[in-house]
């Protein structure tokens, strides 16, 4: 496990590329990157994803966003200050995982974390991630997860909203939904934990899934 503390996504992601030929080349363990990224739009590769930002340059540039293209599965998401992101550097095969597998263990070692706060959430048959349904309306997104596994080994990963500014999600289409999304924080209030404690449960959530 290794903390990055707060980083730029282009910058991790150079990062995430280094460990992945090493323990491609079986010259590390499995590992789990855990950081907060500075203010950022990613946008992947597919088709519509593009479409899916809302906010001009203009608006973007006075809120200090950036925009940065994406390999990892999935469409447009923003990651910022308050925001736990993990990024796995997994061999598949040696976990025995085939990748639909590997995505509903993500989205377990999130639920399992917040289980741990009394929060209850759960997945979605429809979409990717893990939400959180409010007292009335549509459940909301509570965290994201997009991957991309080349020659069986794991990149990119799951963001948890701990106390992220949810109002930078109404610069996009969240993950191209347009259903709302959460936060710890918006759910607990006061009782919201600081980042270095969620960051401990979750490493131990994937101790007990993963190891």
């Amino acid at each position: 496990m290794i903390d990055l503390g707060r980083i730029a996504y282009a910058k991790a992601f150079d990062v995430q590329r280094q460990w992945h030929a090493q323990v491609l080349a079986d010259e590390a363990p499995p590992t789990l990157l855990l950081l907060e990224h500075d203010p950022v739009i990613t946008i992947s590769r597919r088709d519509a994803a593009a479409s899916h930002l809302i906010a001009g340059a203009d608006t973007l540039a006075a809120m200090g966003v950036e925009v940065q293209p994406t390999d990892r599965g999935g469409d447009i998401t923003y990651h910022g200050p308050g925001q736990l992101v993990v990024y796995p550097i997994l061999p598949l095969q040696h976990f025995e995982r085939n990748i639909r597998q590997y995505i509903r263990d993500l989205e377990k070692v999130i639920i399992t974390t917040l289980g741990q706060y009394a929060i209850d959430s759960h997945r979605d048959a429809e979409a990717v991630g893990v939400w959180v349904d409010p007292v009335d309306g549509p459940s909301a997104k509570i965290a994201a997860i997009g991957v991309r596994v080349r020659r069986w080994v794991t990149m990119h990963g799951l963001a948890l909203n701990v106390t992220t500014n949810l109002d930078h999600f109404d610069l996009i289409v969240p993950c191209g939904l347009h259903r709302p999304v959460t936060s710890m924080q918006q759910q607990l209030g006061d009782q919201c934990p600081p980042m270095q404690a969620v960051k401990d449960t979750m490493v131990a959530a994937f101790k007990e899934i993963f190891f």
